[in-house]
This record gives C-alpha cells, sequence and structure tokens, in this order.
C-alpha cells in the first residue's frame, strides 16, 4: 500500500458515511460511490436506487440513546424509537454537518472490482469509467437482496417480499384480503400487526417455521434494550439474568395464542413488536406452521391445513450480495457464511473492508462507526493486522464467542454484541498500534 494511500468506498448508507467521516478526518484521500441520489441507504424511504426495505410506517426497534452516533449525539427532543423519516434526517444532518456531501459521487454505482496483479482495486463504475484504487471498503448493506423461499406449486393470488411493502395500500391493496405474512421477524411482526387492523384486512395467518419470543420494546416503562447487560459481565451469567427477566415479564407465548419456541430466548435475533402479541391475542391474526406447498388459491401448510388466501408476503430476510465481486474467495457460502477479522477483514486481504456487515444487537447504525477507527489506523500504519493464521484462529474464537447463543441458520451467521465487540475491537486496535511500532521483520 502506498504511503498516501487511496481509497473507494462503495455505498453512501449509515456505513458508508461514517467511514467517510473518518478518512476524511485522518486526511485519506477517498471517492465514495452512491448509486441513488442522496445518502441514507435502507433509511431512505422509496430509495430510488430500489434497495431501501422502508416502509411508510416503520419505527426504527433500536432506542435513541442506543442508536445515536458517537461523535454526533441525536436532539434531546428525540422520542424513544423515531419514525424512519427522523432517522433519514439525522443521516442527512451528519453528512451535512462534517462537509462529507461534497465527497460523495451520487447516481453512481461500482459495478465491478477486481484485484490487479500488484494487488490493488481495479474498479469499474455505472458510467463506464474505470479507476484503480490501493484500498476498497464495502458498505453496500445487506437487506437489499429479498431471499424467497423455495415452495412447490403455484399461488393465484398477489405475491410479495416485505422489501417491495409499503403500506397497507401499496403496492398490494389489502383491503378486504385474505393475507399470509410468512415468518416472524421483525419485518413480519410490523407488517402482520399492521395489515391485520379490522378495517383493513379480512384475516391474516402468520406462517413460520418456530414459534420465537416477541420481545417488547418497553421493560418496566424504560427502552428495554436500555437493559441489556453490560459487556463486563460473564456473557453465560448475563444471558442467564436477561432470560429470567424476559420469560417473568413476558409469560408463555401460548398465553398470547402464539406457538412455544422450541429456544431459549436471546437463542436468536430479537422479534420485538408493542402490537403483535396484543394483536393475536385479540384474535385480529392466527399464527399457523410454515407452508408446505402453494395451491391456487390456497396455501396448505405443514400440518395439512389447506388456507385460502388472495395475498402472501414473505418477510423472509436476505442475502449477503456483492455483485461487483466475481472472486469466490469474497462472496459468502452456500450455508450465507462469510468469516472475517472482527467482522471485516478477509486474511490474506489487507486492502478489503467489510464495513456495518453484521446483525447488530441492538443496532447497526453505529457500527461502522466504530470499526472505521480500525481502518482508519490501518490505512495509516498506526495499526498493523496480525499473521493470518492468528487472523484466522481470532475469526474462529469471535464467532464461538458471538454465536453460541443462538441457534443454527442463515439468519444468524452475523450475529453480534455491538457492546462486547465494540470492547473487543478496541481492545486489538490497541494490540495492532503495539505491532505497529515493531518492525516488520520482528513481528
Amino acid at each position: 500500500m502506498s504511503s498516501s494511500p487511496t481509497v473507494c468506498i462503495i455505498g453512501a448508507g449509515c456505513s458508508g458515511f461514517t467511514t467517510a467521516k473518518r478518512l476524511k478526518d485522518h486526511g485519506i484521500t477517498y471517492d465514495c460511490f452512491e448509486l441513488s441520489d442522496d445518502v441514507g441507504g435502507n433509511w431512505y424511504f422509496d430509495n430510488p436506487n430500489g434497495m431501501s426495505a422502508c416502509y411508510e410506517s416503520l419505527h426504527i426497534d433500536t432506542s435513541t440513546t442506543r442508536l445515536q452516533f458517537e461523535e454526533f449525539p441525536a436532539g434531546e427532543d428525540w422520542p424513544h424509537f423515531p419514525h424512519h423519516t427522523v432517522i433519514h434526517q439525522y443521516f442527512r444532518d451528519y453528512v451535512d454537518h462534517f462537509g462529507l456531501r461534497e465527497t460523495i459521487t451520487f447516481n453512481t454505482g461500482v459495478d465491478k472490482a477486481t484485484r490487479t496483479a500488484d494487488g490493488r482495486w481495479r474498479v469499474t463504475l455505472s458510467t463506464g469509467e474505470v479507476r484503480e484504487y490501493d484500498a476498497l471498503v464495502v458498505a453496500n448493506g445487506h437487506h437489499w437482496d429479498p431471499r424467497y423461499p423455495d415452495y412447490p406449486g403455484t399461488f393465484d393470488g398477489d405475491e410479495l417480499h416485505s422489501h417491495q411493502y409499503r403500506s397497507p395500500f401499496s403496492p398490494v391493496d389489502m383491503r378486504g384480503k385474505r393475507v399470509v405474512v410468512v415468518g416472524m421477524g421483525n419485518s413480519a411482526l410490523d407488517i402482520a400487526s399492521e395489515v391485520s387492523h379490522r378495517s383493513i384486512a379480512e384475516h391474516v395467518w402468520v406462517a413460520a417455521r418456530r414459534g420465537v419470543w416477541v420481545l417488547s420494546k418497553y421493560r418496566n416503562g424504560k427502552p428495554a434494550d436500555k437493559m441489556m447487560m453490560p459487556p463486563w459481565m460473564p456473557k453465560k451469567l448475563g444471558l442467564a439474568i436477561s432470560r429470567r427477566a424476559i420469560k417473568k415479564g413476558i409469560g408463555r407465548m401460548s398465553d398470547y395464542g402464539l406457538p412455544e419456541p422450541d429456544h431459549e430466548p436471546l437463542a436468536a435475533h430479537p422479534s420485538v413488536s408493542i402490537d403483535f402479541l396484543a394483536k393475536s391475542a385479540s384474535g385480529d391474526l392466527t399464527c399457523v406452521p410454515n407452508i408446505a406447498r402453494l395451491d391456487g388459491d390456497a396455501v396448505v401448510l405443514t400440518d395439512g391445513r389447506r388456507i385460502e388466501a388472495d395475498a402472501i408476503v414473505y418477510a423472509t430476510g436476505y442475502n449477503m450480495s456483492f455483485p461487483f465481486f466475481d472472486d469466490p474467495e469474497l462472496l459468502p457460502d452456500a450455508d450465507h457464511r462469510l468469516p472475517l477479522f472482527k467482522r471485516m477483514i478477509r486474511p490474506g486481504i489487507d486492502n478489503l473492508y467489510f464495513a456495518g456487515l453484521a446483525q447488530s444487537s441492538p443496532t447497526i447504525v453505529n457500527l461502522a462507526e466504530q470499526q472505521s477507527k480500525l481502518i482508519a489506523a490501518h490505512l495509516t500504519g498506526e495499526y498493523a493486522l496480525p499473521a493470518p493464521a492468528q487472523m484466522e484462529q481470532i475469526i474462529t474464537a469471535d464467532e464461538r464467542k458471538h454465536l453460541g447463543q443462538y441457534y443454527d441458520a442463515p439468519r444468524h451467521t452475523i450475529q453480534l454484541d455491538l457492546a462486547r465487540y465494540t470492547r473487543d475491537l478496541h481492545a486489538e486496535i490497541e494490540a495492532g498500534s503495539k505491532r505497529a511500532s515493531v518492525p516488520a521483520g520482528a513481528r
């Protein structure tokens, strides 16, 4: 890498622009390319780049104190769980406050990124222009490439993924319809709760492979994520305390007409809703087993029941996708796994950084803000990576630490606890700073 590296950042969502801010602070030359006409990524409603999963009624599930940027605090008058319009404006204000907007090239995507013979990056833009850089930051997000289930049969009604859903009336008018929502993640709970209002759908069924623990946004009158166990507490103890509190505060899922989960609370990425339990207990929606096959004007469930339906909403998650890469080493495997050092770096490829590529609890909003500290320090030479073999060992240990509490599923391959991750990241930056002070040949 040159003494004054040039960097390409792909994407200007919260991961891309916070990385840009850090590079700017360190005097590192960069270009940031954004396919859309504004910043915001997933939180830009009706984003013209087609990659936003934001729907009209969406409020973030993370409380303000947990989602705010370290270097740009949220307003004191913010509600606990802001609407998406507030989040998007917050992102725009951040970019303008730090003078980043003029450093971002809008309406321009990266079509291809390949390594050159000398290890640099050749980037082909959507305009056709080709540029070369010393380093590449991938910040294109991981909630834009919808994953669909593969059910046998065909369905005569409307089918859409939650990524396409904007309201109960768009792109499909759900009024008077019989609707099946597939999945029990956060989007599924939101959409099912909204559409099941008695003035909208005739009825809503929520189909899922397993029951989940539906958590409230509040605990004892305060945002529940403020009560997460501190990172200094042993994880096993923290989990035991949290699980006991959840069971005591919520009770059994069957009390609300839901299937009992086959796992402990927090053994899955949290499904959070302030409405869903009441909707189920009130009979406005019905939870049923997963779909076995599609059958014309109906779906057939795994228990043999046949439910006539007019529309299906697939809230079945997303694929990690990097369409600008064709090197298999840079792509997730068939099990949705892409092991990375500190969820950022592929061992042996020191000039490629993935920013914000994690399912972070409680939030992804300020994850890359923390990761950018290591990226900038590495680019300036103030931080040195461990040897590739040691990085592999650390990846294995970190995945055991972060993923151990979750059941095995594609949705849990990139989970992490943000507070514990941040503490570990800062410790690694300090260790890398010490390595950087030792001549390369002596490490």
